[in-house]
């Protein structure tokens, strides 16, 4: 019996958010169905984007998946068709994993990308001009909601099933038919980088049939604990006070934690931000000190044995991919920091994995997704149409502009590097 059978097709509604919406609703016997199996579907419209009228093909697909300890829950992945004709060989396909970074559901790709839905101030649809290179590639896209339904941003773990569930969902999917063994390509930049992550180091035993070819990790954070610390307190202080309002969710002992030690106040705010999108609750909780609403320095709170034994089940790069990775990160990141990308590096190479790690120096946060745009889609053509991949190669650029030196990075023939002068603008990063 195929997931298409168990599957009921919904017309689509009114659009209105995931939380309100019968749609995303779990069915009964949830346990019964199979990771990635297909619970209901439904074609939808997507958003007319500023570039030029969307018109391509669009499902969304509630299937079954896993949270963090393994227990069934569902998901929802968006799946777009690009406007070419497949090949006789059938479509590529590309995993997508958006930067949700809220704890709403008004933030999930899959309201945030529909006709109709009040996402301005969201970031799939900004992102999604970045899929559409991918589309203009002749590639299928599947996008998921990979915080799933209670928008848990930072956990580990569920992520990666949620994505990899997203695939087998995709592959599944009789409008598209397409083979079993069709390669797969991962990519998300920021918190979509962090889900990537999970991800390629969750396939290799939660997913090891799907062919996964590669995945990009943009700007992958890193080190969650570091970011915390970092960010509080400053102009993106918004960001750990929602992954702290997404982790309560999951982890007892954090939310024991916030019983304990934060003042009413506190409370209230975490509160208030789950019910924040992103950019609202960056500006709304900017130069915000998570220290002003503790009875003690945060500093002291992480350091706590339990709270320690939390930050280090979200580290990521403990599980070695399969696969091989592009990393790209920007050196004067003002959000994620150089030295926590490094690392997480350094974790995947030790364990083997091949691993082209580009820092850019020009880029900040924000403007090197568009930017490493087209080197990500050309490492992934390569990836897709079974070229090997260069390992365990670092660089540090000058930029992101320049053609020559991503050619040269994507088809494996990297740039020799001599010199550990940064000014140089191509050097070699230890």
């Amino acid at each position: 019996m195929t997931a298409q059978l168990n599957a009921s097709v919904v017309a689509e509604d009114t659009t209105v958010i995931p939380a309100d919406d019968p749609f995303y609703d779990a069915p009964d016997a949830l346990d019964s169905l199979r990771p990635g199996e297909i619970i209901r579907t439904r074609q939808v419209d997507l958003k007319d984007y500023w570039a030029s009228q969307h018109r391509s093909r669009a499902w969304q697909l509630l299937y079954r998946s896993s949270d963090l300890n393994g227990a069934p829950d569902v998901a929802v992945t968006t799946v777009v068709l690009p406007r070419k004709r497949a090949p006789e060989s059938g479509f590529h396909l590309l995993s997508f994993q958006c930067a949700i970074d809220a704890v709403t559901s008004q933030c999930f790709p899959s309201f945030a990308l529909r006709k109709g839905a009040d996402s301005a101030r969201t970031i799939a649809p900004f992102e999604f001009l970045v899929v559409r290179r991918a589309l203009a590639k002749g590639w299928a896209v599947c996008i998921p909601d990979h915080e799933g339904m209670l928008g848990a941003l930072g956990a580990p773990r569920e992520p990666g099933y949620r994505t990899l569930d997203g695939i087998r969902a995709t592959l599944a999917l009789d409008d598209l038919a397409l083979p079993a063994d069709t390669s797969v390509g991962l990519w998300g930049y920021s918190g979509g980088g962090m889900a990537t992550s999970w991800a390629a180091e969750m396939a290799p035993r939660y997913a090891p049939e799907l062919n996964l070819v590669g995945a990009v990790l943009g700007s992958p954070v890193g080190d969650m604990a570091s970011a915390l610390m970092r960010l509080n307190g400053g102009v993106h202080a918004g960001l750990p006070i929602m992954a702290i309002a997404g982790l309560r969710r999951v982890y007892p002992q954090l939310e024991k934690m916030i019983a304990e030690h934060a003042t009413e106040e506190g409370r209230r705010q975490l509160d208030e931000i789950a019910d924040l999108p992103t950019l609202d609750a960056i500006r709304r909780f900017r130069h915000h000190d998570i220290d002003d609403f503790l009875d003690r320095p945060l500093a002291d709170v992480l350091a706590e044995p339990e709270i320690v034994e939390m930050m280090d089940d979200l580290q990521l790069g403990s599980h070695a991919p399969a696969i091989p990775l592009l990393v790209v990160q920007a050196v004067h990141d003002e959000v994620i920091s150089v030295d926590d990308v490094d690392g997480q590096v350094a974790r995947y190479r030790d364990r083997g994995v091949p691993v082209t790690y580009v820092r850019d120096q020009l880029s900040e946060h924000y403007s090197l997704l568009p930017l490493s745009g087209p080197l990500a889609v050309s490492w992934l053509s390569h990836r897709l149409e079974g070229r090997p991949a260069r390992d365990r190669t670092v660089t540090t650029v000058a930029g992101q502009r320049a053609p020559r030196w991503s050619k040269r990075w994507v088809s494996g023939r990297a740039p020799s590097a001599t010199s550990d002068d940064d000014n140089s603008g191509r050097t070699s990063a230890a």
